[in-house]
């Protein structure tokens, strides 16, 4: 048995209400737990140290159901493990989101006719921490809603001054070890928002083009190139072929016309071109294009830039002040009346990058930049995991993280933005660059400026695990807590945030990686399986879902699609059925209350208890180190799905109506089922409650009388199990199912009674047919008996007399007539299986229909063959 509830004081249980309304406990609830100081952490505790850092919402935005069912998951492990003992800390914060959060503000400025020019820097910045304060962190409030036991004083934010530190410190550290250089690169550039972005902001999807053929030069000095981007050749200084194709030997070093302007670019030999894809010939424009780019390095080739950082060309007259994509018809024209077009232009369907924020074509661009040389880093966070000190979750996620880490590119750190950490690089009258760290006093004096970017969003939460607790200081909580104990967040950031922790937390921490598990989830959909999208629309705000039906059922709906890795389909159905799970939790803990339950005093032992009694608890423990195995190995749909049909089918279906007689005979007996009803409700409240906190802590505490379950115990399995009441169990079970199968076969009513005979001896089942007969509604045979039908089962025989009951007669001649109409189906189906022309021309998926229905046909036939055989001679 369990010793959870003589841990726990106890008092007389108070009634509860007749129904479950969440809006009346929720709020009183949590504001209960926060202002007790249930989830603040303490560093100087003895206990182990058990971490979750949030992964920290932007700024800008507000609870959706992909941050519910993170924070659901997170916040079970986090409040399991507090009541294991742990000195659990789930540490909560907002990232300043550089990009997203300078857009809103510069939408309200557009409003009021001003751009942040008008403003200036300073005052810019100033007007975003005041949006901030007054607009921000609105989902902060909305996580208290769904109850997450966050410990709020350590709430943190990117930008705040810890933070900050960390930020300048880190870099300084990476410049000084040449990890950070500044250099002219080809950029993802978003002509919108103004600044260059990574490739993992970069969102690509098949746009509709148009492939558009153009003659290069003249007469035998003439060369065919194929392009969707006819703009770019204005910037054009190279055509390159394959060195070993024959048609272009000829003119590999020579010079040709470059149309539309005065200017001859060369014809280069380079291995990139593939001579089998269009004319085996390409144009190479160094400043617009990443591949173009590294052909001009080898070949030495010169870099224009033809367009500004709006997208509009600022070279050669006639086109000069064009949009990109004017100016592209524009080109396509004139080259037209030139007959330099030599195919007409088709459509072609092809791979574009657009901005992930505001889904504008994103522009590749000659930049000079801040970059991390992510080399070291990266080999660093891929040697974590292949030596075992990070274990990835599910494993087969890995693949996804070695694609990334094995293969990742130097990363753009610099942004043109005016929100956010700014590059702590000055520059000197003379060419001097100095980079300050944060004890560091800037270089003063004429001729000094700063650098005028900012530095990439993901840099400052890629501090995120060590940063919050404090780093670069030595502190307590960073001794206590880091390094973290699992990351649990989306597989699709796992090149956004999760490498670069893992390359910041191994280079700043001394090689220690900052968590020990990633454990990787899908995405939320909907019920049948879209993406969610505001502009589909069938995105879900989940606080119209908790106003409706509670926070608890929103988050047990949101645990039970939980399988790793896999992506979660929701429903507003399901959130129905985890409210109407809630409600029977409430109800049958209520009807428990009234009649016995009870903590108070020791567990009756085992001698004492009834089969029934022996049956649940040893079911009981069976399910704690079930739920306990599905938790330490991330498992939260079965662990939810264990836990849902342990309270609703075992106890409160079988184990409650099994004691139903006993507890109406009272006695003895009565009080030693209360009993072990009160541990079993006590020990399933604590199972159920990281899932669902509100419900189980305010009927437990109802039940034991104990301060709260978010710092009870959590149950150990005692390693009590009786087998052989299981199978007793089992046996009454399968009497109890298979009478009520017949009697929903018949027609009967649930609450309509039968006279029966019952024929128990010498069967495990003769203790229980009072309940059989209480749970089937059998009355006694009485003097008139007459066995109309009779089912043996499990050893045993029911007789029921249904003389009186129902019409044998009319429901035989009903059962006839459900017969010949599945023999009927029977045969045709059979007919067309066997018909080899048929099979040859039919598609599989109609064979496959065929096949089902002569499988349900013969199941049919032998459900009404039974029903017909248990029915007496009319």
């Amino acid at each position: 048995m369990t010793e959870n509830a003589q841990q726990q004081p106890t008092a007389p249980h108070t009634e509860l209400p007749t129904q479950y309304a969440p809006a009346d406990v929720e709020g009183t609830l949590y504001e209960r737990w926060v202002e007790r100081g249930y989830f603040a952490a303490d560093a100087k505790s003895d206990k182990p140290a058990y971490t979750i850092v949030i992964p920290p919402p932007n700024v800008t935005g507000s609870l959706h159901l992909g941050h519910a069912f993170q924070h659901t998951l997170m916040d079970a492990l986090t409040r399991r493990k507090r009541m294991q003992g742990y000195e659990s800390l789930w540490l909560p914060g907002m990232d300043h989101a550089g990009i997203a959060t300078q857009n809103k503000v510069e939408q309200q400025l557009a409003e009021e006719g001003k751009s942040r020019h008008d403003l200036g820097r300073e005052e810019f910045v100033s007007r975003v921490w005041q949006w901030k304060e007054e607009y921000g962190g609105r989902i902060l409030g909305q996580m208290r809603r769904l109850g997450d036991g966050v410990d709020w004083d350590r709430e943190r934010f990117t930008m705040d001054e810890g933070l900050s530190k960390a930020v300048l410190t880190i870099f300084k550290r990476l410049y000084e070890d040449e990890l950070i250089y500044r250099a002219e690169r080809i950029i993802n550039w978003c002509p919108r928002c103004l600044t260059a972005i990574s490739d993992i902001e970069v969102e690509y999807q098949e746009d509709a083009g148009e492939l558009v053929s153009i003659r290069y030069g003249e007469g035998e000095d003439s060369i065919v190139v194929a392009t969707t981007r006819a703009e770019t050749m204005l910037g054009d200084t190279a055509v390159a072929v394959h060195p070993d194709d024959e048609r272009y030997k000829h003119l590999i070093g020579r010079q040709i016309k470059l149309p539309l302007t005065d200017r001859t670019i060369p014809v280069v030999a380079d291995t990139h071109v593939d001579p089998e894809f269009g004319t085996g010939a390409v144009k190479v424009t160094p400043a617009h294009d990443p591949n173009d780019f590294e052909i001009g390095r080898r070949h030495d080739l010169p870099s224009l830039t033809i367009m500004d950082e709006h997208g509009v060309i600022t070279v050669h007259g006639p086109f000069l002040g064009l949009d990109r994509f004017e100016a592209r018809s524009a080109v396509v024209g004139a080259l037209k009346e030139q007959g330099r077009i030599v195919a007409e232009k088709r459509p072609y369907m092809h791979s574009v990058g657009h901005c992930s924020r505001c889904k504008t074509t994103v522009e590749p661009r000659l930049s000079m930049q801040w970059w991390v040389k992510v080399g070291p880093l990266a080999k660093a966070a891929g040697d974590a995991v292949r030596d075992g000190r990070v274990k990835i979750h599910p494993e087969d996620m890995s693949k996804r993280y070695f694609d990334w880490v094995d293969n990742m590119h130097d990363w753009c750190i610099s942004r043109q933005l005016w929100w956010g950490h700014r590059i702590p690089i000055w520059y000197g009258p003379e060419g001097e660059v100095v980079c300050v760290g944060p004890d560091d006093e800037p270089p003063t004096g004429e001729g000094w400026t700063q650098d005028s970017d900012v530095l990439d969003t993901w840099f400052s939460s890629g501090l995120w695990p060590f940063s919050t607790l404090g780093w670069p200081e030595q502190t307590e909580d960073l001794r206590k807590f880091y390094p973290t104990d699992v990351l649990l967040t989306g597989h699709d950031i796992i090149f956004f945030w999760v490498a670069r922790m893992m390359m910041f937390g191994l280079y700043a921490m001394d090689g220690v990686a900052p968590f020990h598990t990633i454990a990787l989830t899908g995405l939320v959909r909907d019920e049948f399986g879209k993406k969610m999208s505001k502009s589909n629309p069938n995105a879900v705000d989940p606080l119209v879902w908790m106003d409706a039906y509670g926070s608890d059922a929103v988050r047990f709906t949101l645990a039970n699609g939980a399988n790793p890795g896999a992506d979660v389909p929701i429903g507003e159905d399901w959130v129905k059925a985890s409210r109407n799970f809630t409600n029977k939790i409430w109800n049958a803990t209520r009807f428990a209350l009234m009649n016995g339950a009870t903590i108070e005093g020791p567990l009756p032992d085992a001698s004492e208890m009834s089969a029934a009694d022996r049956w649940i608890l040893s079911r009981l423990n069976t399910t704690v180190a079930q739920v306990d195995a599905y938790y330490d190995d991330y498992q939260f749909a079965k662990l939810a799905d264990a836990l849902y049909h342990f309270a609703w089918d075992e106890v409160f279906d079988w184990y409650v109506e099994l004691s139903k007689t006993t507890f109406f005979a009272g006695g003895e007996q009565a009080r030693v089922s209360g009993r072990v009803l009160g541990e079993v409700l006590d020990v399933m409240l604590r199972l159920l409650h990281p899932v669902i906190p509100f419900v189980t802590d305010a009927l437990w505490t109802t039940l034991t009388g104990g301060e709260s379950l978010v710092i009870a115990d959590w149950p150990a399995d005692s390693g009590f199990r009786d087998e052989a009441a299981e199978k007793e169990i089992e046996l009454v079970q399968r009497v109890i199912t298979e009478v009520r199968r017949f009697r929903k076969d018949q027609g009967l009513k649930d609450g309509q009674k039968v006279p029966a005979r019952l024929t128990l001896d010498g069967t495990a089942l003769a203790p229980h047919e009072p309940a059989i007969r209480q749970l089937l509604r059998l009355q006694p045979e009485g003097d008139t008996f007459a066995a109309t039908a009779t089912l043996p089962v499990a050893g045993a025989t029911v007789a029921l007399d249904l003389s009186g009951t129902i019409d044998v007669a009319a429901e035989r001649k009903r059962l006839a007539k459900d017969l010949a109409a599945a023999e009927k189906e029977k045969s045709q189906a059979t007919a067309k299986l066997g018909n080899e022309a048929f099979l040859a021309k039919a598609p599989d998926n109609v064979v496959d229909k065929i096949r089902g229905r002569l499988a349900k046909a013969d199941e049919d036939i032998a459900r009404i063959q039974t029903q017909l055989d248990r029915l007496p001679e009319a």
